[in-house]
């Protein structure tokens, strides 16, 4: 089969599948990428600025961070899956409403979420477990960001539709210009203008507003796969149900995610006080840990996002050969790269927990002991994440959920619940490697029989 130009056929059902998931998931890891750095720039500044206190404040922040990602995956992957299986079955005005529908539904959630967000700040704030010391850290930081949700949920989701219509290069650059924003303010703000964990609020907000006005110039006027008519834009009932359908793997993740990341907190928050460490040591120990970790996950769930458009045309198309060695090819990237980490993590603690601050020694103790026995099995936790994508990209939705539910809900969530009655915070470390493992193999089991269905169809045609 010849991998030159084809006139009238799209790339995506003829170039090699290596070079293809290259070109969409480097993008896409890029675009991950950007969302971890926001918050590990700003608890870096913290911690070297402003100090425990501060990073406590930005962990007990971070459920919302998660919740405007999952609100982003949920239209921005969900309509990026419809629009291209309805182009690789060659229904382009079902496409165009899949898209128009996803921008106006990530406009009227996102505003939605930010305003309820500023409205119920203190409330959500002691929810998610900011302590007496800690909330006059988290009130003001939280606020500013607040005031910059809706801006972040078009942004991210907004990456996902660029890049299905074909433009992987531009939506890593709308999301690259504003966490390069983000980055030379953050100083700015902090030292030069004096004006604390405000100003680390204030300049990722307007690296928001910068990412967000880029991608509403490309739908204006890049858009390339077909002309986006303004009646496109009013969601119809059946496309937005496809939409949710196809983004709610993700989407539920991501809530799985914050609702995980509350409950630590207030167990980190409880059983530390019961310890030597206290409340707040716990609290920005696991806080740094964790954006650490998002920076790790953001690089294997990119894998898998990039690999959606390639999985989702030639399934349309019926070319299954070509969606299994896609689905094999990203595993074994997603797992060099857990291996990777995996040896980073367990060889050099030390240098990654002193990037956000040396504080004290029973800082440093801690995040070291949470950061190896909590990624303990990172080395595996790239199947997870590139199978629940692999199962929605070809339209199994419900099974695509349920993927996405294994380590954060059916796992990890009643481990962080459960562990600690019996053996105190350290409960809450070995929660997560015990997680990883079950989820890995149930995304092993999965995942074969969904191959063996794939190379049944590829032969029945």
């Amino acid at each position: 089969m010849t991998t030159g130009a084809r006139t009238g056929e799209n790339p995506l059902g003829y170039e090699k599948i290596g070079k293809l998931i290259v070109r969409f998931s480097v993008p896409a890891i890029v675009s991950m990428l950007v969302n971890a750095i926001y918050n590990i720039v700003d608890q870096i500044f913290i911690g070297q600025g402003i100090g425990t206190l501060g990073m406590a404040a930005t962990n007990v922040a971070f459920p919302l961070v998660t919740l405007c990602t999952a609100v982003a995956l949920l239209f921005g992957i969900g309509g990026a899956s419809f629009f291209n299986l309805k182009l690789g079955a060659g229904e382009t005005e079902s496409a165009g409403r899949a898209m128009g529908a996803s921008i106006t539904l990530l406009v009227i959630v996102g505003t939605v979420l930010g305003v309820l967000s500023v409205t119920l700040l203190n409330p959500m704030l002691g929810a998610f477990g900011a302590t007496e010391t800690v909330m006059p850290f988290a009130r003001p930081y939280t606020l500013i960001f607040a005031l910059g949700v809706p801006c972040m949920v078009f942004a991210t989701g907004a990456a996902h539709l660029i890049r299905a219509d074909g433009s992987p290069t531009y939506a890593m650059i709308s999301m690259v210009s504003g966490a390069v924003f983000n980055l030379v303010f953050d100083p700015i703000f902090l030292f030069a203008l004096d004006m604390g964990i405000e100003g680390i609020a204030l300049a990722t907000t307007l690296s928001q507003v910068l990412s967000a006005s880029i991608s509403v110039y490309y739908f204006l006027r890049k858009f390339k796969s077909m002309p986006l008519k303004k009646e496109y834009m009013r969601p119809r009932a059946k496309t937005g149900k496809a939409i949710c359908a196809l983004g709610m793997a993700a989407f539920v993740n991501q809530m799985a995610m914050a609702i995980v990341q509350v409950a630590m907190n207030n167990m980190l928050s409880h059983y530390g006080a019961l310890s030597v460490y206290g409340s707040e040591i716990p609290l920005a120990g696991a806080g740094a840990i964790a954006k650490i970790n998002f920076l790790f996950m953001g690089i294997t769930i990119g894998i898998a996002q990039g690999c959606q458009p390639i999985n989702g045309f030639n399934y349309g198309a019926k070319k299954y050969g070509r969606v299994i060695k896609t689905y094999r090819t990203a595993l074994l990237s997603a797992t060099l790269i857990s291996v990777f980490f995996f040896l980073i993590f367990q060889l050099f603690p030390h240098l990654v927990i002193e990037v956000f601050g040396r504080g004290d020694q029973l800082y440093f103790e801690f995040s070291v002991r949470y950061l190896r026995i909590f990624m303990l099995a990172t080395f595996i936790n790239g199947l997870q994440p590139v199978a629940s994508n692999f199962f929605t990209s070809i339209g199994r939705a419900k099974l695509g959920v349920f993927m996405s539910l294994t380590r954060q809900v059916i796992f990890l969530l009643p481990l962080v619940l459960i562990l600690p009655v019996f053996f105190g915070i350290e409960g809450v470390l070995y929660s997560g490697p015990i997680a990883d493992a079950a989820a890995a193999l149930l995304a092993f089991l999965f995942s074969a029989g969904e191959l063996r269905t794939l190379r049944k169809m590829k032969a029945d045609l």
